[in-house]
C-alpha cells in the first residue's frame, strides 16, 4: 500500500513538473512573440517615415538620385522581409543607406536648416532609439527562451511539444560597414 502511494506521489510530482515546465516554455515563447511584434511596430514606423525624409531631401539634392534610390530600395526590401533573419539583414542595409543620406544632408546647409528635415531627422532618431531597445529586449527574450528549451529537463518537454529555437535579431556581418561613417564626395 505504501509503495503504491509513493509511486502515485512520484507520478503526481512528475505531472506537476511537466505542467510547470510546459507553461514556462509557453510563457517564454509568448514573450519572444510579443518582443518581435514590438520590433515590427518600430520598423513599420521607421519605414513609413523614410519616404517623407527622402522627398524632403529630393528638393535640395535632386542630382543625388543614386543615394535616394538606394534608400528607397533598402526600405522596400525591409518592408518585404518576413523572418527575423531577413528583417535584420534588410534593416542593416537600410541603416547603411540612411547613414549615406544623412551624410549627404551634411553637404547641403539649406537642407540641414530646413525645419521639416530636422523634424523628420529627430523623429527618426527617436524611432532608432526605440528600435534599439526593442531589439535588445527581443534578443534577451530569445536567449531566455532558447536556453529554457536546451536545458534539462526543459529540453525533453521542448522536444516533445515542438518548441523550436528562435533566431536572434542580428544585423550580421555588416556591423563594421554599418558603424563606418560614409563619405560623400563631389
Amino acid at each position: 500500500m505504501n509503495i503504491i502511494l509513493i509511486l502515485l506521489g512520484v507520478v503526481v510530482v512528475g505531472v506537476i513538473a511537466l505542467i510547470v515546465i510546459y507553461n514556462g516554455l509557453v510563457s517564454k515563447r509568448q514573450r519572444v512573440n510579443q518582443a518581435f511584434a514590438d520590433i515590427d511596430v518600430q520598423l513599420k514606423q521607421r519605414q513609413n517615415l523614410i519616404p517623407n525624409l527622402v522627398e524632403t531631401v529630393k528638393g535640395y539634392a535632386a542630382h543625388e538620385k543614386e543615394t535616394l534610390d538606394a534608400v528607397i530600395n533598402a526600405r522596400n526590401s525591409a518592408v518585404a522581409a518576413n523572418s527575423a533573419g531577413e528583417m535584420a539583414q534588410a534593416e542593416g542595409a537600410l541603416s547603411g543607406a540612411l547613414g549615406k543620406l544623412f551624410a549627404l544632408a551634411e553637404s547641403y546647409p539649406d537642407l540641414k536648416a530646413n525645419e521639416n528635415f530636422e523634424s523628420l531627422q529627430d523623429e527618426l532618431s527617436v524611432i532608432e532609439d526605440k528600435l534599439a531597445a526593442a531589439r535588445r529586449f527581443y534578443n534577451s527574450a530569445v536567449q531566455d527562451y532558447n536556453t529554457a528549451t536546451e536545458q534539462f529537463p526543459g529540453s525533453i518537454v521542448a522536444g516533445s511539444f515542438d518548441f523550436e529555437q528562435r533566431e536572434f535579431f542580428d544585423v550580421g556581418g555588416d556591423r563594421v560597414a554599418l558603424s563606418t561613417v560614409p563619405e560623400v564626395k563631389f
